[in-house]
């Protein structure tokens, strides 16, 4: 006998455990969208919302045997959508400036963040209550409850059903279909049939994060995008189509090598500064439906002077070698202001010459005013995050922790990296010793190790305000002593910096931040002879190494067991309190001593 479909389905979702009954909505979608689909900001393991429905919170479990129940918060409702979300915003780390993805940053004053970013980053909204399951189990969402597809980090997508109220979340009475009810059940339940009518889309009122930022050459009346060119291949060629995305802000390096210099020196437009300002920048995307509207365009200001190319002999003059622009926005007002500075280089016109550029776009919050200028990023909120730079203080100007950094030939650049928590490195250069007194020489060697300016401080959290001294413990140093060396005609001077962190992690165990407890700086020298006459490379190394201190508390202690056995001796607690009593407080005898007069009085009692 073959039952009824109707009867499978029915005996299908009784045996779906409580809290997991598919929402009445349309099909499940065949496949979730991949990250590029959803634009640049996206990543795996972000919720992909059906239609209809409003956006979920980040990805609730991702086992797939079974069903998965995360730890429910308070009741959920639509008023827990609302900004704000926590009362410590663990991701907001610039002051003043919306951070992408965080949710629950103030400064982004967003009603509802998630119909601007992507997605929402870990900890920046509440934790909802969602039951879980296979979603190869599920066919059809018959549920009256919010559903969701997840897709876990490891690419396995789970079905997932918002307990709204777990009262009402019971087995409910299948829907009968009969003659009389067909065609409205059909109506509500069908899919979208395939239409070929050509709809144009208007363009979005405003950019979401990610969103390529369009530019506009008003000579030529063309449209185009913010470029940011970025190195390709394993030679790092320069890629010209790689748009910048709005809210982020990022570096790129590439190379750009050249056949005849000599021609390209004029008539190549990415030598020259001008085709990096020549154009305006549309404020919000709708813009483009009204091009004459001054209102919606943007100029790009050029904060330094920029020449153009010149071929001077053998030279190649006033070439880019990096852009900076820097672009203030507000909100879904839009960009606000857009400038850009320039570093230009001189080229020797030769077979072969390669030309290394730097593009750096950073975003911040508008300001009308720039009497007070914002404090740098944090490192975290408060613990430090590993890979954030380590802040350091000098005076009062808080500033990141570098390390040496090599040009192509290996010798000292005045570019420096930027020491990151959490992450031990070692980097080298060869540094020229030139003709100069002692004194002079190592002071320029001191300054190449340790970076301009030298570090006084370092920030014990990664929200240090530089204003609060008590968040700052000073840095430990042990210059070169020159007395140890045995030399009254030569110079000591230092060839390398260890630089050495002590941190832990204090607090919850759920939720650990790191904080630095000390660091310090130890020099290793060498003596020279002779360096007023003769010029040499010295090899300068920097080695960073973190070290973790954290005390683990004690591991709770386990349930007694059935083969555990007491003393069998009456006087066992006595004596082991009598012979503690030497050692411990004048104060834990004398319960002891009640007890006993307690003893004799109920044992006097009983010889009556």
């Amino acid at each position: 006998m073959c039952a009824s479909p109707l009867v499978l389905l029915q005996v299908f979702f009784l045996m779906v455990p409580e809290g997991a009954r598919p929402q009445p909505s349309s099909p499940l979608p065949g496949t979730v969208p991949t990250p590029s689909d959803l634009g640049p900001g996206s990543q795996g393991g972000t919720p992909q919302s059906s239609e209809g429905s409003e956006t979920p919170w980040p990805v609730p479990g991702s086992s797939t045997v079974g069903p998965t129940v995360v730890t429910p918060s308070a009741p959920g409702n639509r008023t827990a959508d609302l900004f704000p979300v926590l009362p410590i915003c663990v991701c907001d780390l610039t002051p003043g400036t919306c951070d992408i993805n965080c949710c629950c940053d103030k400064d982004c004053h967003l009603l509802h963040p998630r119909t601007v970013f992507s997605f929402c980053l870990p900890g920046s909204v509440r934790s909802s209550s969602w039951v879980c399951v296979d979603s190869s189990l599920i066919f059809r969402s018959n549920s009256p409850f919010p559903s969701r597809v997840f897709m876990d980090p490891n690419g396995i997508t789970q079905f997932c059903v918002h307990v709204n109220n777990s009262k009402l979340n019971y087995f409910q009475e299948l829907q009968k279909v009969n003659a009389s009810n067909f065609q409205a059940l059909v109506t509500e339940f069908e899919g979208k049939s395939f239409t070929s009518t050509f709809q144009t889309q208007s363009p979005p009122p405003f950019y979401r994060a990610g969103d390529p930022i369009l530019t506009y050459f008003s000579r030529w009346s063309v449209i185009s995008l913010l470029r940011q060119p970025a190195g390709v291949g394993a030679g790092g060629l320069c890629a010209e189509s790689n748009p910048a995305g709005f809210l982020e802000s990022k570096s790129t390096t590439c190379a750009r090598f050249f056949k005849d210099l000599a021609n390209s020196c004029t008539l190549d437009p990415a030598l020259n500064a001008a085709s990096y300002y020549n154009f305006t920048v549309l404020k919000v995307p709708r813009g483009m439906t009204d091009l004459q509207d001054m209102k919606l365009q943007v100029p790009v200001t050029l904060v330094t002077k920029a020449g153009s190319p010149l071929l001077a002999g053998n030279t190649c003059q006033n070439v880019v070698s990096q852009v900076t622009y820097e672009i203030e926005t507000n909100g879904t007002s839009g960009i606000q202001k857009v400038s850009v500075s320039f570093e230009q280089t001189n080229l020797t016109v030769e077979p072969g010459t390669s030309l290394q550029q730097h593009f750096i776009i950073r975003f911040r919050a508008f300001r009308h005013s720039t009497a007070a200028a914002l404090p740098g990023p944090r490192s975290g909120n408060p613990g430090y995050i590993v890979g954030k730079p380590l802040l350091a203080l000098t005076d009062d100007l808080s500033h990141a922790m570098t390390l040496l950094q090599s040009q192509g030939d290996g010798t000292c650049s005045v570019k420096r990296h930027e020491i990151q928590f959490g992450v031990n490195a070692m980097s080298g250069c060869k540094f020229r010793l030139k003709k100069a007194d002692c004194s002079h020489l190592q002071q320029e060697m001191y300054q190449t190790l340790h970076g301009r300016p030298r570090p006084e401080h370092v920030a014990i959290f990664g929200d240090a305000d530089p204003a609060q001294k008590g968040g700052w413990t000073r840095i430990l140093s042990r210059n070169c002593s020159v007395s140890a060396m045995h030399c009254t005609s030569c110079c000591v001077i230092p060839v390398s910096l260890e630089i050495q962190v002590l941190w832990a992690y204090i607090g919850l165990q759920s939720n650990p931040q790191a904080h630095v407890s000390r660091a310090r700086f130890l020099y290793q020298c060498q003596s020279r002879q002779d360096f007023q006459q003769v010029t040499e490379e010295v090899s300068l190394t920097t080695i960073v190494t973190f070290v973790d201190i954290t005390q683990k508390p004690n591991p709770p202690r386990g349930q007694p067991r059935v083969d555990w056995k007491l003393p069998f001796d009456f006087f066992f607690p006595f004596r082991v309190a009598f012979s503690k009593g030497v050692d411990s407080q004048k104060g834990s005898v004398s319960p002891i001593l009640v007890l006993c007069l307690l003893l004799l009085g109920i044992l006097s009692l009983e010889t009556k």
